[in-house]
């Protein structure tokens, strides 16, 4: 009896050595590299509900961020969401997966006019996941206060309104957006590449500068809610998201859009998927779930998006509808542009001329 006992605590000893010895498989995982506060948390639990899998989300601030870390190698991405031009600049660096038209059936309710474009003829590789304008959050009530317009983009770059907010203003640390920002207010194309044009734009920041409280693609909105920032130069959406916290803070004040008479750059983010996607098949269920209408809507109503998604329309909020920078009426269409790919050679002056500005005083 003993030695049956001895030999079966022997066997439950190794079984148990075994057990442990074998990998616990993980939950089916997609990984999502997408912008900061980009998704509704709604939307993910039903994704992940509908899949039986987790979503991993890693963030990002800025497109050259997302293009920076995928040329250093980074790898495990399985859908990502970059803009137009970043679109271009993954295609030419054979970065992504064409995508199976075959298993995305939800892509008729794309409005065609995003559709087709010049950067993914016959949308091969990407489909349009939502949009938003480039435009100034601002405090109302501080606004008021200082008799400031909110319709320039001479409210970021004046000294002379300036001086009056000095430290209550961030701007997106996004060489792209700031450039292209400050070539309008001075008249030109954001895609304007003339070297001399990008001279008077620097020179035009590092003036505006001192006035500044930091360079923010980040916490920003977070900056606006709480009162600490009274301006931004941001994302349509973050100052959708930035009066929406203040409200539900009971904050004295509103985070309203300022759409620049200038004009502004409208970005047309787009879903594709990374080349090495260790779950392209996720991937594509994934894709294909947020261009259904309801749920693409989701990205409208509860963070305040545009949406390129013509099933989606019936389930918008009526007051977002409203809201211009968000969905444009044709005079402000007019005057939106979609930022192109720089060459090699005009991003590397860029980035030198984005270094400069960083380091002035």
């Amino acid at each position: 009896m003993n030695r049956t006992l001895s030999q079966l605590a022997t066997a439950a000893t190794l079984g148990l050595a075994l057990v442990a010895a074998t990998p616990v498989l993980a939950k089916d995982q997609l990984h999502f590299f997408n912008w900061n506060n980009y998704i509704a948390p709604e939307t993910i639990k039903r994704f992940e509900a509908e899949c039986k899998c987790e979503v991993v989300q890693t963030y990002y601030s800025d497109n050259e961020e997302l293009l920076a870390k995928l040329a250093a190698g980074a790898k495990g991405y399985d859908v990502l969401v970059p803009t137009s031009n970043a679109v271009q600049a993954l295609i030419r660096g054979n970065q992504l997966k064409p995508l199976d038209h075959a298993k995305l059936p939800n892509m008729k309710n794309v409005d065609p006019a995003f559709m087709n474009t010049k950067f993914d003829p016959g949308n091969k590789y990407s489909v349009p996941y939502a949009m938003s304008t480039t435009i100034i959050g601002y405090n109302d009530q501080k606004m008021k206060e200082l008799g400031l317009p909110t319709d320039t983009w001479a409210l970021i770059f004046d000294p002379k309104y300036l001086e009056k907010v000095k430290g209550r203003v961030t701007v997106l640390d996004s060489a792209n957006e700031l450039f292209a920002a400050a070539l309008i207010y001075l008249g030109y194309s954001a895609n304007d590449t003339d070297e001399k044009h990008w001279k008077e734009a620097a020179d035009v920041i590092k003036k505006a500068k001192p006035y500044w409280a930091a360079f923010n693609a980040s916490s920003y909105i977070k900056e606006l809610t709480v009162g600490n920032i009274w301006l931004a130069h941001g994302y349509s959406n973050d100052i959708f998201q930035a009066n929406l916290d203040a409200k539900a803070a009971a904050r004295p004040f509103q985070i309203l859009q300022g759409m620049p008479k200038e004009g502004a750059v409208l970005a047309v983010d787009n879903m594709v998927i990374h080349k090495d996607a260790p779950r392209p098949d996720l991937a594509l269920q994934f894709i294909n779930f947020m261009l259904d209408g309801k749920n693409s809507a989701d990205l409208t109503n509860l963070i305040g998006s545009g949406n390129p998604n013509t099933a989606a329309a019936q389930y918008i909020d009526p007051a977002i509808k409203a809201l211009p920078a968000v969905f444009p009426p044709k005079a402000v269409q007019a005057k939106l542009q979609q930022l192109q790919d720089l060459t090699p050679a005009q991003r590397r002056l860029r980035n030198r001329m984005w270094t400069e500005v960083k380091a002035s005083k």
